[in-house]
């Protein structure tokens, strides 16, 4: 048993220190921390020469010949940036999961007194206080979710806006309290608004900012007719007899038409069936149904309001609407309308 034990400990032993850090690091080390493991430089040269080995940038190796992964890659970009580097952007949301692939440009921050060249494949940040906002125990190294949340979105679009931070607070990776706390540090940060009205709904767990934003945007500025909004009701079964009471987000209950506006749009597939449930007891009672989350409220406020026209046409609605805009989509639904200048 000594013996055995002794032959464990020796090949413990035997196991290189660049070859623990590589295992450690998706098959990569850099120059630097081979000569600091007690590598020599003829030893590496050794090694490239031999192809073992498979240069990824400047000073930077995969102890490995053959496709090179994605995790791979982005530890490659931070140790080719070197001390205090970490990933941010697109690149950090997709190692904390909000993202489902990698992006086709690794974002790497540095401290803002550092300059690194940026290899290909790789964007270079210089960020200020940098240390204050990496994680201290991710791996890669990398900015909190939070922060790369908010330096994503303040380029991006409204409905894109809206999809990262539904992925990243339905699936639990953050909560709407961290982010929020971030955002307090940002008071200029673009989509400042749209941001504050989705983190208090998912706080809440209501559909209040979306209805808001419903009634601001498709409402009023079609000149809709105006609906009810959040009024008890009756659910029934298929023998028409009363199960439950449900309060329906908006009614134009004159046309027997419903809105149903769901801010949760990541739901899991349990809260979907109930979705499901809720939206066929509209059919049940004869009403008309439509279904809208923040995406389409957000980013299309203009094609919502044309079908909600097209909906309560048919169901005899004489009004006008009003197109708010050149492009509106409800102009060519106006009767001898003429764009708008």
């Amino acid at each position: 048993m000594v013996g055995r034990d002794r032959r464990k400990h020796q090949r413990g032993r035997a196991v290189p220190a660049w070859q623990q850090l590589a295992a450690e690091q998706a098959g990569v080390v850099s120059r630097e921390q081979l000569l600091a493991t007690g590598c020599t430089v003829g030893q590496v040269g050794a090694l490239l020469d031999a192809r073992r080995w498979t240069g990824l940038h400047l000073g930077v190796y995969a102890v490995f010949t053959g496709p090179v992964p994605a995790m791979t890659q982005a530890w490659a970009a931070v140790l080719h940036a070197g001390r205090g580097a970490a990933l941010g952007g697109t690149a950090a949301l997709w190692l904390w999961g909000v993202l489902d692939s990698p992006p086709k440009r690794l974002t790497v921050c540095i401290p803002w007194e550092r300059r690194v060249r940026a290899p290909t494949g790789v964007v270079v940040v210089r960020r200020r206080r940098l240390d204050e906002v990496v994680h201290p125990v991710g791996s890669p190294p990398r900015v909190r979710l939070e922060e790369a949340l908010l330096d994503v979105v303040r380029n991006a679009p409204p409905g894109q806006v809206v999809d990262l931070v539904i992925r990243a607070t339905a699936t639990r990776r953050t909560t709407p309290g961290r982010i929020r706390a971030a955002l307090v540090q940002r008071p200029r940060i673009r989509h400042r608004a749209l941001l504050a009205e989705m983190l208090g709904e998912v706080t809440e767990g209501v559909q209040s900012a979306l209805e808001s934003r419903y009634r601001r945007a498709v409402e009023r500025a079609h000149e809709l007719p105006r609906a009810e909004r959040n009024r008890p009701e009756a659910v029934l079964d298929g023998s028409g007899r009363q199960v439950r009471r449900r309060y329906r987000d908006v009614r134009y209950r004159r046309w027997e038409t419903v809105v149903e506006l769901d801010g949760l749009e990541a739901h899991p597939e349990w809260l979907r069936r109930l979705d499901r449930r809720r939206d066929n007891s509209v059919t049940l009672v004869g009403d008309r149904s439509l279904q809208y989350g923040w995406f389409e409220v957000v980013e299309t406020p203009c094609q919502v309001a044309a079908d909600v026209v097209v909906v309560l046409r048919r169901a005899g609605w004489r009004g006008t609407p009003v197109a708010c805009s050149a492009t509106c989509a409800v102009s060519p639904l106006i009767p001898d309308s003429t764009p708008l200048t």
